[in-house]
């Protein structure tokens, strides 16, 4: 399976009202697609996110010139090459490489790790919920309510941005709109210190809907997760940003977290992505993966949720959600699958069991210019 030609594709949205976080807002989403096309026809299309102009430089002018004419079967070889050169253009060729094993093969990518284990998965989701206005609360509070009556039961918001007061108030608010079977995730982005995030247990201690917190703290110093860990009653969770299963393995023996959240973008691979979650798994450890940029990558994600074994022998749900982002994204169209009652169906069929949609693709091509 000789490689023949690769094809880029990046693209630019810019947003309407810019959203964002305790980081700061988003004033645009992008993403660059990839599309690994072989000498037989097979093809396999990939997903990496990065400031565009550098991701087309790098792939233009040092990977594609590498990995054409290579064999495609050769992709842990490929893979850890590139990682080398550009670690998130590593992820990308991944994902094309893994397609196009299993299209090869004439099955799905869940076959081709061994057979998926659930057809759905649980997911939840992903606000962003600062706006640079001054009535943001009530622009969180209408994007939740919203996100309610399109069958979400379970939902992720953002704090850390504000002084703690108002994000109480914020997410006291929220809690007034939550029905009984709705849970909440709060996300902090690294944002406190110990004596700040500890202030939160005061309202945890009052709720019971709560699913996880998310890095509130500065993930280099894990002591101070141990301590905070042991004073919260919800679960603590983090490690979107790490870069591969070596580096989740010190969080894990450290136990400085309850579950860990890899992300197949910011990492060396798709290999190395299940890697990380079968980590979880030996240390007996919950691992919800982090996926709100992307489609193509959600994807992948959902089929490595499909396959791992379960996290607990309890009854009830026994995988954990994967991020699903409900914001201003056209991306989030780029294949066809959507979230029912707060849950998506694994496609089947060979490769990735979908179409990317190449109409939307087009429509949104980068034009080179300065953003």
């Amino acid at each position: 399976m000789q490689i023949d030609r690769v094809e880029t594709y990046p693209l630019l949205h810019k947003i309407s009202t810019p959203y964002g976080d305790a980081n700061g807002y988003k004033q645009y989403r992008s993403c660059y697609l990839i599309r690994i096309i072989t000498k037989s026809g097979i093809d396999g299309w990939g997903e990496c996110i990065d400031w565009l102009p550098t991701l087309h430089l790098g792939f233009t002018q040092r990977i594609i010139p590498y990995i054409v004419g290579k064999n495609a079967s050769d992709r842990l070889k490929l893979v850890s090459t590139i990682s080398k050169l550009h670690q998130r253009a590593a992820a990308a060729i991944s994902m094309a490489l893994t397609e196009i094993a299993a299209k090869s093969a004439n099955i799905s990518v869940c076959d081709l790790w061994g057979g998926k284990q659930r057809d759905m998965i649980p997911v939840y989701a992903s606000l962003q919920s600062y706006t640079d206005k001054t009535d943001w609360i009530d622009h969180s509070l209408q994007a939740v309510e919203k996100t309610m009556r399109n069958g979400f039961n379970q939902l992720k918001v953002k704090v850390g941005g504000r002084m703690i007061k108002e994000d109480f108030m914020h997410i006291e608010k929220i809690q007034g709109k939550l029905g009984e079977k709705v849970w909440l995730i709060l996300d902090a982005n690294q944002s406190y210190d110990l004596a700040a995030a500890r202030q939160w247990e005061r309202h945890f201690s009052n709720w019971d809907n709560v699913l996880w917190m998310e890095e509130p703290l500065p993930l280099n110093n894990l002591r101070e997760y141990q301590l905070l860990r042991s004073c919260l009653s919800v679960p603590i969770a983090g490690g979107e940003n790490l870069k591969n299963a070596k580096e989740f393995l010190k969080l894990l023996m450290n136990n400085s977290f309850d579950m860990i959240q890899p992300d197949i973008l910011h990492g060396k691979g798709v290999e190395d992505f299940r890697d990380s979650l079968q980590l979880a798994r030996h240390f007996g450890a919950r691992v919800s993966p982090h996926s709100y940029d992307g489609s193509v990558s959600r994807l992948h994600t959902l089929f490595c949720q499909a396959v791992l074994s379960s996290w607990t022998k309890m009854d009830g749900e026994k995988i954990e959600p994967l991020e699903w982002d409900v914001m201003e994204n056209p991306f989030s169209d780029l294949v066809p699958i959507k979230p029912i009652s707060g849950k998506v169906s694994v496609p089947d069929g060979t490769g990735i069991g979908v179409e990317v949609d190449t109409e939307l693709i087009h429509a949104y091509l980068w034009d080179g210019s300065t953003y």
